[in-house]
């Protein structure tokens, strides 16, 4: 009930979006395509045969044609990621710009006709120099309806995810309501003599949830199969006159029941024809509506005459529920008349219809079910008053003794534990470390409470469960929480308190559900501020008892404060890790350093040497590179060289390593590899290089080349210390031999 308060207070968000109302052109038929495959009509030649129209819906003079295009001039604007909004097409379409196809939904033959797809809302993503051009829309529609419908508007990409979330929000929580009241109904059903009352509010109840649900713009985004829930929506839909006259034929049973009961069985029938020709394929979904609503209409003229005769004789209950179904007959009956144009475009609120039946259904069954409790209640008083304020407390006694031997372990413990974690963590040599310290150390940092602790993993996309303690024989916890819009609120706990303070202890764990989320944090050089680790603790419910306000208080202000030093000890480790990792790594490219590789070379010889392993060396320098310089600049020299570093990264093998020499100059040094195997891995290199385009700023500017040196020990040196003089001449000699070669010592 409070969702649904709460779903109806909400104002509405204002969103940044141009609605094209205006400069709308339409014509009739379709276009004639060029040899590539292009509309002649988009290409803007025949301006005159264009006619104006308010808004791209339903032309005049159809005159049963079923193609026709529309066009209007896009706006200018300021956009990070524009896309065009459209709420719904009748049938198919698709959407040209600048001579190109950048949306089509549904499939168009060779006569430009198609089957019916579904009515979904439209994303049409848009480039970023979209603004002064003209847009086209080939439509194709055999339904009595063409063209686009409702809202046409520009907006962000993630401002309509929002839009639609909470243009959806009010269905999808009546909705779920809906369902609890069919649910409920479904129970009632079984365990009730009135079976068949039950049976029809269940399943009118359930029909309303599936059709709220079914037409809400969020389904889209829940699972993106329009189709499929057109299914759903028409299916519900054509079974909500059946269930009303079903339970109307009951309450009627003296007033021309047959007519009632002929009317359920017509509307089943057709429910179950029109979705059934609609599987396999007979007629289209979208055909099926308009013959339904049109027999809607007689029907509700029928049953109302009915309904409006026998009103007085029907019990209170009775009445309220046919009121409420009234209701929202006349809104479905407007929704009827917008869909099919007879009322201009609006959002019909058809969920408040759905909610008022539903409230109603509520309000009967706790009117009931408060008389039948009235008489129990009053004999069972008394004694439950004096049974409960001698539990309540003997509880309250032992929760307040409970807390407090917890408080006194947790503040004899905690200075201890902290100290020693944090000589622990300023031991690690990695942030990989800290986390095998935290969790084996957290649990007995929190103790006496229960709690969970989570790492980030995916740059903070998801938090992944590293330990969980206190939990013997409940269910496991989360493996993995995703957060890709942030971590979850982390919990406030208050700085200080005082018995002098208005707020309470009791009133502050009233708001944190039973447990607290706390964030372990660390500050990073290139990151900023990230949180590492989520622990989770739960909030024992006898720390609000009275009496243990301000020790409860202290306790996980204790707690928080531990962690914040967790975190001063993580941001040291992580600067400490960071100033390494920059040490040896070139910060253009990413690729190792010439310091890195000076130590590696090193190494890597004397192993070569002590495992009789072959070592091959090669240096790689950009054939005129300061001639591209001076032509393109020094940032599209940038480009070039980190081009160059990530097709080196990419072709050679892991256990090769890759440097930035210095300047134009790499340096690769392949462990294992023969002389032939690394100048047949340079040649393969100097080819792919040759192929590579080089783009800065949106613009290509050509190809670069290079030329490598290759040396190999023991082939071409007695020892590996020689290596890099030997690759460094026979480079020269590459150079001398007019570039874009290899050469071996």
């Amino acid at each position: 009930m409070l969702l649904i308060a709460l779903s109806f207070l909400v104002p509405t968000t204002a969103f940044a979006a141009v609605n094209l109302e205006e400069g709308w052109e339409y014509r009739w038929g379709d276009s004639p395509f060029t040899d590539e495959g292009v509309p002649e009509w988009v290409l803007g030649q025949d301006s005159a045969q264009w006619s104006a129209i308010g808004f791209p819906s339903n032309p005049p003079e159809r005159d049963q044609r079923e193609h026709v295009w529309y066009r209007i001039a896009l706006p200018d604007g300021d956009w990070q990621e524009p896309v065009l909004y459209i709420y719904s097409v009748d049938l198919i379409v698709q959407v040209w710009l600048d001579g190109r196809n950048i949306y089509q939904y549904g499939t168009f033959d060779d006569d430009g006709r198609g089957r019916f797809e579904g009515w979904p809302w439209h994303a049409i993503p848009l480039p970023d120099d979209f603004g002064g051009k003209p847009i086209y829309f080939r439509i194709f529609s055999d339904y009595t309806d063409i063209g686009l419908w409702g809202e046409v508007s520009i907006m962000e990409r993630p401002a309509l995810t929002l839009f639609v979330v909470e243009n959806s929000l009010k269905a999808l929580v009546i909705s779920g309501f809906s369902a609890l009241i069919a649910l409920l109904a479904m129970i009632f059903a079984l365990l009730q003599t009135e079976k068949r009352s039950f049976g029809s509010i269940a399943l009118f109840s359930l029909s309303s949830a599936i059709l709220l649900l079914s037409e809400s713009q969020a389904s889209q985004l829940v699972w993106n199969r329009p189709l499929l829930w057109d299914y759903l929506a028409a299916g519900s839909y054509y079974m909500l006159p059946v269930a009303m006259a079903l339970l109307l034929e009951q309450w009627f049973s003296d007033r021309r029941p047959w007519l009632i009961n002929l009317v359920w069985k017509l509307h089943l029938a057709y429910a179950v024809t029109a979705i059934g020709l609609a599987l396999l394929g007979v007629v289209d979904l979208s055909s099926t509506f308009p013959v339904f609503d049109a027999f809607l209409l007689a029907s509700l003229t029928t049953v109302t005459v009915v309904v409006v005769r026998g009103f007085r004789d029907l019990r209170i209950e009775q009445q309220v529920i046919l009121a409420a179904y009234g209701v929202f007959c006349s809104l479905l009956v407007v929704d009827m008349a917008v869909a099919h144009g007879f009322l201009p475009w609006g959002r019909v609120p058809v969920s408040w219809g759905t909610l008022i039946f539903s409230l109603a259904v509520v309000m009967i069954s706790l009117w009931h079910y408060s008389r039948t409790q009235q008489a129990l209640h009053r004999l069972n008083l008394s004694l439950e008053q004096q049974v409960t304020e001698r539990t309540r407390k003997a509880e309250a006694l032992a929760r307040r003794e409970q807390a407090r031997v917890r408080l006194l372990t947790f503040e004899n413990e905690k200075t201890r534990v902290l100290n020693d974690i944090i000589a622990e963590l300023q031991d690690c040599i990695s942030l990989n470390q800290t986390f095998h310290v935290l969790a084996r150390r957290l649990p007995e940092l929190c103790s006496p409470l229960r709690g969970t602790l989570y790492q980030r993993v995916e740059d903070g996309q998801a938090y992944e469960l590293l330990t969980r303690w206190g939990f013997a024989g409940e269910p496991d916890s989360l493996r993995r929480l995703e957060t890709p819009h942030g971590p979850p609120h982390q919990s406030h706990i208050p700085a200080r308190y005082s018995e002098e303070d208005d707020e309470s202890w009791s009133e502050w764990e009233a708001g944190v559900d039973g447990s607290l989320c706390l964030w372990i944090n660390l500050h990073s050089a290139t990151e900023g501020l990230v949180t590492m680790a989520l622990l989770f603790v739960e909030v024992p419910r006898e720390f609000a008892s009275d009496g243990t306000d301000y020790g409860a208080a202290r306790l996980f202000q204790a707690l928080s404060q531990g962690v914040q030093k967790i975190g001063i000890a993580l941001s040291s480790i992580s600067l400490r890790e960071e100033l390494q990792k920059y040490s040896y790594e070139d910060a253009l490219t990413g690729l190792k350093n010439r310091r890195y590789f000076d130590q590696l070379l090193e190494h890597e010889s004397a192993v070569a040497l002590r495992g009789d392993q072959p070592l091959s060396l090669l240096i790689v320098d950009i054939d005129h590179f300061k001639r591209f310089n001076d032509t393109h600049g020094h940032e599209a020299g940038d480009s070039a060289l980190k081009s160059v570093a990530n097709m080196l990264a990419r072709h050679f093998r892991d256990s090769d390593v890759v440097c930035r020499f210095g300047g134009e100059e790499f340096v690769i040094i392949m462990a294992g590899s023969s002389a032939k195997a690394a100048y047949d891995k340079a040649y393969e290199l100097t080819r792919a290089v040759r192929i590579m385009p080089i783009e800065h700023g949106g613009f290509d500017l050509g190809h670069v080349t290079i030329s490598v040196g290759v040396s190999s020990w023991p082939e071409c040196s007695d020892s590996p210390d020689s290596l890099l003089g030997l690759a460094d001449r026979a480079l020269y000699r590459a150079k001398e031999a007019g570039r874009d070669r290899v050469e071996i010592s």
